[in-house]
């Protein structure tokens, strides 16, 4: 059994920044990780491994440093990773990133499955798995919650709905996306992190894939971001600092009137006291 996990580095949470001229993430000189929700695709895929035998493999698209996220795949389990860099696919958006993705899948060779993470943390829009499958003309399942087993060329799994769980069996080579409740991540072992510093991680480029040029990075992405900017919250209040029992009772004033101003006004409470 061949599984393929597509990951992502992200930058953390807190240190996302966007360039507010092209509308996409600046990643230069920010904090990075493994996006968090790649992590449980990772850990199914290594679970299935050991379960039914085979190889995991993780790919990502990215810059050089990319190749830090998949040494930490190959250092929870995965058995390679394989990275896809170019500056031509720089700015590309979910559309044009799984069609990058699909042909690396495609001179990867034959696989069985494909997990993604739900979404990335970055862009937060859950598309890139479905186009992959698109792409690939995949049977897809997304949120995926429970694995159940693999028999007969497909696989039996629960995936979430709004109305709970919907149980399908699904026919192989297929793509699945994942959330959190499909595993418990691992931490990389002393011995994983040993390989995972000695791997080789190829790179593929625009040369090693068969690729349309016109339909990668800004120019060939459909997606266009026409303005970034911040929202302004502004609330209107009245501070009053009660700190003795003559201001106790002017803000108790206060609020009562501003309760009975919106129609809420119910009689004043007999006694009042400091909290």
């Amino acid at each position: 059994m061949k599984i393929i996990i597509p990951i992502k580095q992200v930058p953390e949470t807190k240190s996302v920044k966007m360039d507010e001229k092209t509308g996409t993430v600046i990643r230069e000189g920010v904090a990075a990780i493994i996006n968090p929700l790649d992590l449980y695709a990772i850990e199914l895929a290594i679970q299935l491994k050991e379960r039914y035998g085979g190889t995991a493999t993780a790919i990502s698209m990215g810059p050089p440093k990319a190749s830090e996220a998949l040494r930490e795949a190959v250092a929870m389990g995965v058995d390679e990773g394989v990275l896809i860099s170019d500056q031509s696919f720089a700015g590309s958006d979910t559309w044009s990133t799984a069609y990058i993705l699909a042909k690396a899948v495609g001179k990867i060779g034959a696989f069985d499955l494909i997990i993604c993470g739900e979404r990335a943390t970055d862009g937060d829009t859950g598309q890139v798995g479905p186009e992959i499958a698109a792409y690939l003309k995949l049977p897809i399942a997304s949120y995926v919650n429970k694995f159940k087993e693999i028999s007969n060329s497909s696989c039996l799994l629960h995936r979430m709905t709004e109305e709970g769980d919907q149980v399908l069996s699904v026919n192989l080579p297929a793509l699945i996306t994942v959330v959190k409740e499909v595993s418990e991540p691992r931490l990389p072992t002393f011995r994983g992190k040993l390989r995972a510093r000695e791997v080789q991680i190829p790179v593929m480029t625009l040369k090693d894939l068969a690729i349309d040029s016109s339909m990668i990075g800004l120019k060939g992405s459909p997606t266009k971001v026409v303005k970034i900017f911040r929202p302004k919250v502004a609330r209107e209040c009245d501070k009053i600092l009660a700190r003795d029992e003559e201001q106790i009772e002017k803000a108790s004033e206060k609020f009562l009137s501003i309760l009975k101003s919106s129609g809420r006004g119910g009689t004043r409470p007999s006694t009042l006291g400091l909290g």
